[in-house]
């Protein structure tokens, strides 16, 4: 029988926590369907902790980790998280994102994780709670690798944070599949510019699908900063993008594809982010 505990405050869930081996659930998007023929547990359901849920402002932006992408979708945020809003409505279908959490898409760690590139062109962090104490650390170094994430024994992923400088300017979300919605992406691009006079000040664009994580792209930021907005597009070179990938070849793409999908689609995101 699998073994269930739904606490109603953190404290009570993170000693239950620290006393043994739990799964923490939340939507249950990801857990269930890879359940098989049985759930095994036990589960810890987190959605009764309040705090757990829900978006608030000042200072920068916390997201609850137990948020469902449909509240994210309609949130009033910044034209800097434009990005993530466009990934939450392409997070399966409408039943899918009422239900999946962010912090489940993160912790599920998949290559292909839709929250992934807006959140990392927005310098997010992530809250992690225990027993012991809370840490806080960049969501590019929290995430390892397919399936691996930087989670100790007994802590709990609370939240995601994103600090006031990273709301500023606008952004794009890109995905690329075999149709429009309801797939996993070939490759998918976030970008976020902030323009002052006619130039771009800032620039962040991350790729997912096409690494064993999503990345931030360096040369292109580079590249991008300081160009008149009439140029911008231009400056992103192809190898600039492909020199932090490491696409494969799986039955959706081949790395070859990937990596040509990957210029076009931050071609895309940039001139989309600066329209």
């Amino acid at each position: 029988m699998t073994d269930y505990a739904r606490p109603e405050t953190m404290t009570e869930a993170l000693r239950l926590m620290a006393g043994g081996n739990w799964r923490v659930l939340a939507g249950g998007t990801d857990l269930y369907p890879g359940a098989g023929s049985r759930l095994a547990g036990p589960l810890l359901d987190v959605t009764a902790i309040p705090g757990f849920s829900g978006i608030s402002q000042g200072g920068g932006l916390r997201i609850g980790a137990a948020t469902p992408w449909s509240v994210i979708a309609a949130a009033d945020l910044p034209r800097a998280c434009d990005a993530l809003q466009q990934a939450a409505l392409q997070v399966g279908g409408r039943q899918i994102q009422n239900a999946g959490t962010v912090g489940g898409n993160l912790c599920n760690a998949s290559p292909a994780a839709d929250g992934v590139p807006p959140l990392l062109a927005l310098d997010a962090e992530v809250e992690l709670l225990s027993a012991g104490g809370t840490r806080r650390i960049d969501l590019k170094d929290f995430l390892l690798g397919p399936r691996k994430i930087a989670l100790e024994p007994g802590e709990i992923l609370a939240a995601i944070l994103i600090p006031d400088s990273a709301l500023r300017g606008r952004s794009a979300f890109l995905k690329l599949g075999a149709r429009t919605h309801l797939v996993i992406s070939i490759a998918m691009v976030a970008a976020r510019l902030e323009i002052e006079r006619g130039y771009v000040s800032e620039a962040a664009v991350a790729v997912g699908s096409c690494s064993a994580v999503a990345v931030r792209l360096p040369l292109v930021e580079t590249a991008l900063r300081g160009s008149a907005v009439a140029e911008a597009v231009g400056k992103v070179s192809a190898p600039d993008v492909q020199e932090a990938l490491a696409p494969i070849d799986d039955v959706r793409a081949t790395s070859a594809y990937r990596r040509e999908a990957a210029v076009e689609l931050v071609r895309r995101a940039v001139a989309e982010a600066l329209a």
